[in-house]
């Protein structure tokens, strides 16, 4: 089995997997989607809304926002403590009043490498008089428990059944590259484990 690297910028990545099978080439797409650790904002500390919103949906749409990501500094709060320290959650503040519209680069991160990767995604709008005023707090997690951590979408396709053409495009989140090399290393992982529970 073989990977090649065909074409790859930031955010997108077209590579050919030869001499596998169906089983390996989902197995690695159902990876890289699924278990490829991204930063998103699982809770929020909602301090004022007078806005005509309410809070869950608020909370839902500020969720989804794909935020940049350091896995070198950061944990999965499962092997951490649960989320509440800074080796495994970061917080981003937003403090606006209206007439306005309240946009992602309105989240003010406390790390700067954690912050929204699309500045302009519309969050709520607010008007004259109204605030919001909150904090959320992001961690890293899998697209499997929420797809709020999704950090990509694979495709693939094959016309013998032996070599797979795919095409992986980031959100965002990590560079397209990055999410090839971390969901392999996953991949094997996971096979090496279940080797060794055979034996």
């Amino acid at each position: 089995m073989k990977l090649t690297i065909k074409k790859e910028d930031e955010n997108r990545i077209k590579f050919e997997l030869t001499d596998a099978n169906y089983a390996y080439a989902n197995a690695l797409r159902r990876t890289l989607m699924r278990e490829v650790p991204v930063m998103a904002v699982r809770e929020i500390d909602l301090y004022e809304n007078t806005s005509s919103i309410f809070p869950e949906y608020i909370a839902h749409r500020i969720g989804m926002i794909p935020l940049k990501t350091d896995l070198k500094r950061y944990v999965l709060p499962e092997e951490c403590c649960g989320g509440n320290c800074s080796k495994c959650s970061t917080i981003l503040t937003l403090d606006v009043e209206g007439p306005r519209t309240v946009y992602a680069e309105d989240l003010k991160p406390t790390d700067p490498n954690i912050s929204p990767v699309y500045g302009r995604i519309p969050i709520i709008k607010l008007a004259e008089g109204q605030r919001l005023r909150l904090e959320a707090k992001a961690v890293l997690g899998k697209a499997k428990d929420h797809a709020r951590w999704q950090a990509c979408h694979v495709t693939y396709n094959t016309s013998n059944g032996k070599d797979f053409k795919f095409e992986l495009e980031s959100y965002g989140n990590l560079p397209a590259k990055k999410i090839l090399e971390k969901g392999i290393k996953i991949l094997e992982a996971q096979v090496k484990e279940i080797k060794q529970k055979v034996k």
